[in-house]
């Protein structure tokens, strides 16, 4: 089969009775120029004429024959579709405005096979170029069709009466202490976030050795385990099998540091053994690919939605991931990865939560060292695009001496775009590399 003398999928009656609709009703313009774009008609004579009717109509001119015959004599192509005899054919293409919305719907199909197609043909080549990875050109492909989807799904304008169902509904879950998203197992913060929210960006900031790997490992374990959720982590700091060797000690609770040095006691391997079943059932998922790009990341994600679900998406951490831009300013860079995580959630309907470092700024603060939002204004946007900002603090790691604080977190919410703000005290165990709940938690009153 030769493709080049294929005619590519097309539907020119339809094009003509949209465009002859159009021109002779205004409503069914607005409907048109507000579902299609120049591209979604296959004839170029149509494709100029559809460009015509949208400048027009946002100049607030009447849209019918005898304007789109002075605009297209203007710009010198009038003679290109047809002049005036093909816009009065038009005329004779009509169908009532209920049923555009329709024809509409077939010509943005008809689009979407064209583009598919096209993509199909570079896909081909790339392949025969020698010049990407197969990684590369699936990642492509993803980002095309991803294109493709975004380009020809319209949100339809909806009224209030029909949205109403929905939202009473989580106004029930509420009442019913529902969590609306994913809840990390500790019982306080998730009182102050509802759970992690799909399409939410997370940011979870701290200094080094603060914590905030142990602090996302198990709010993983604790949705994974308890709550059945599927967790993708991508781990850019540590490999596979680091990552594992703390989730199996957290989960076992068994000092990793002695495991490391080859000294764990012999009563401690059954609990190892005992913590093993429950991980390997596990919907825990885990990535460590060094430097990823977020076409890479992005890639994956909805290859793991697809094949096993996904409802929590884990990055350790922001800093790591490859550049976006080939921008110098690593500033921009982040402020691009940020962006682009966010995208990610928002297309894929999950929380994303990416762990932060922070500049030294609160080390340089005397007396309290708790972290602020504006320590992040050094890291790009990020503050900016983050739905939710999470500090992980340790006031034993400036306080030494003073045994009331040994062992004990605080999880500081301070940015919550749907939410109140407020802190939450957690039991840090170092041997465990694990965050728990406390006896008795001590939160601060949420503040909206």
């Amino acid at each position: 089969m030769n493709l080049s003398e294929i005619i590519p999928p097309q539907a020119l009656d339809v094009e003509r009775i949209i465009l002859g609709s159009s021109i002779s009703d205004q409503f069914s313009a607005s409907i048109v120029i507000g579902s299609l774009s120049e591209n979604d008609f296959y004839s170029s004579a149509n494709r100029k004429i559809f460009a015509c009717m949208v400048e027009l109509y946002n100049k607030n001119v009447p849209v019918d024959v005898v304007t789109i015959s002075n605009d297209l004599k203007k710009k010198g192509i009038f003679e290109s579709v047809g002049e005036e005899g093909y816009l009065y054919e038009l005329l004779e293409n009509l169908t009532v405005s209920g049923n555009i919305e329709h024809y509409t719907k077939i010509l943005i199909e008809k689009a979407s096979l064209r583009s598919l197609l096209t993509m199909s043909h570079e896909t081909i080549n790339d392949c025969f170029s020698e010049e990407l990875t197969a990684l590369d050109i699936v990642s492509k492909i993803e980002t095309k069709n991803s294109d493709i989807i975004k380009n020809k799904t319209t949100n339809k304008v909806e009224k209030v009466s029909l949205l109403l169902p929905k939202a009473f509904e989580s106004i029930d879950n509420y009442a019913k202490k529902v969590f609306s998203g994913v809840p990390t197992g500790f019982y306080q913060l998730d009182e102050i976030t509802n759970g992690l929210q799909n399409t939410d960006l997370i940011i979870v900031a701290g200094r080094p050795s603060m914590g905030k790997t142990a602090f996302a490992l198990s709010a993983s374990l604790n949705a994974a385990l308890k709550y059945e959720k599927k967790v993708l982590i991508f781990s850019l700091e540590m490999s596979k099998e680091q990552l594992m060797q703390r989730l199996l000690c957290g989960e076992a609770r068994v000092n990793m540091h002695l495991l490391r040095r080859g000294l764990l006691p012999k009563r401690d391997y059954p609990k190892l053994s005992l913590a093993a079943g429950p991980l390997s059932e596990s919907g825990i998922f885990i990535d460590d690919t060094p430097g990823i790009a977020i076409s890479e990341l992005r890639a994956k994600s909805k290859l793991q939605k697809s094949m096993f679900g996904l409802d929590l998406i884990i990055v350790d951490y922001l800093q790591l991931m490859g550049s976006v831009t080939n921008n110098e300013n690593r500033q921009q860079e982040i402020s691009a990865i940020s962006r682009s995580l966010k995208g990610v959630a928002k297309e894929l309907y999950v929380p994303m939560v990416a762990l932060s470092q922070l500049s030294r700024a609160p080390e340089q603060r005397t007396g309290n060292h708790r972290p602020q939002l504006s320590d992040l204004r050094e890291s790009g946007a990020i503050e900016q695009d983050a739905d939710v900002v999470m500090f992980v603090y340790r006031d034993e790691v400036y306080n030494k001496d003073d045994e009331g604080v040994k062992g004990v977190a605080e999880i500081i919410v301070s940015k919550q775009r749907n939410g109140p703000l407020g802190t939450t005290k957690m039991a840090f165990i170092k041997e465990y590399a694990r965050f728990e709940n406390m006896p008795e938690e001590n939160i601060e009153t949420p503040q909206w």
